[in-house]
């Protein structure tokens, strides 16, 4: 496979926090802005309607920056492409760690506002033209973490919930992400990068790398939760994982944060069990899909 250029920018470890009430800038005006999903100022969503005279797959956008910051923005590099190939958009804002207050894990907030924003769009199914079961997450670094623990996750559908949104599907058709972390565990991630130091925040430690390492037993049942490595079987969705420069798994990486080890750590496990994942750098072989819109305009239009 021919070196990726769409994959030539870098995410930042941690984006700058965007407030609450800044007004994100997009390429495309979207259909519905600012959509409620929950009463938090953060919790609203995005959408653009794709023409088309039958329900319409839609792609879910998850925006990066550590669950510290970040822009629904972030969705812009997608929106034409994804628009034009007849598939709906929605990008998501969601509460950050700092809004969590006293919920445990911190990155429990971020995580469950996705999957309840993913059941509001599927309610809105009729009124916006969806195809409800054709949804594809996509984001960036802590974005593509989110997406994949959507992906791997139990449907966390509520069947017999009063409530009509809780009683909506959380699982996906597909997911792309780009340079996404695919492991919240601490030892794990230091043996695939030794030079690691992201991830405790998302648990709540502050501090060194080795004061994260030093409580993973305490937390141990929230990265059996919350971590997409230890969520994923067989029966789940395809996913691509996608980076800039190849894996050395064990290793120290220049980009630690981002590092394609996360990706060849996740594909190795994939493969051992059976479940569908590209892994996609430059030189790469092995996938028919060269970006992360491919992929998914791929497999939502099968």
């Amino acid at each position: 496979m021919k070196p990726l250029a769409l994959l030539a920018f870098v995410l930042p470890a941690v984006l700058p926090a965007q407030s609450a009430s800044a007004k994100p800038s997009f390429s495309v005006p979207p259909t519905e802005t600012n959509v409620p999903y929950g009463k938090h100022p953060r919790q609203v969503l995005h959408f653009w309607k794709a023409k088309s005279d039958k329900p319409t797959p839609f792609l879910f956008y998850i925006h990066g920056g550590g669950w510290t910051g970040g822009s629904p923005s972030e969705v812009n590099r997608h929106l034409r492409p994804i628009l034009d190939a007849g598939i709906s958009v929605v990008s998501v804002s969601y509460r950050l760690t700092s809004d969590a207050g006293r919920i445990s894990p911190p990155v429990q907030a971020p995580m469950e506002d996705c999957a309840r924003a993913l059941q509001f769009v599927r309610s809105k199914s009729s009124e916006w033209n969806l195809d409800k079961a054709r949804a594809g997450a996509s984001g960036g670094s802590a974005g593509g973490c989110t997406s994949l623990w959507l992906a791997f996750q139990d449907d966390m559908a509520k069947p017999r919930s009063n409530d009509p949104v809780a009683r909506e599907s959380t699982r996906l058709w597909c997911a792309a992400v780009q340079q996404p972390q695919t492991s919240l565990d601490p030892r794990q991630m230091r043996e695939w990068i030794p030079n690691i130091s992201y991830g405790g925040h998302a648990f709540g430690i502050g501090g060194s790398f080795d004061a994260f390492l030093n409580s993973r037993s305490r937390i141990s049942s929230w990265i059996r939760e919350y971590s997409p490595y230890e969520l994923v079987s067989k029966d789940d969705p395809p996913v691509g994982l996608f980076y800039p420069s190849a894996p050395d798994l064990g290793k120290p990486a220049k980009d630690a944060t981002h590092s394609a080890n996360f990706g060849a750590g996740l594909k190795e496990k994939s493969d051992k069990i059976g479940h569908s994942c590209d892994l996609v750098y430059p030189g790469s072989t092995g996938s028919r899909h060269g970006s992360e819109v491919a992929f998914l305009i791929a497999h939502l239009r099968r």
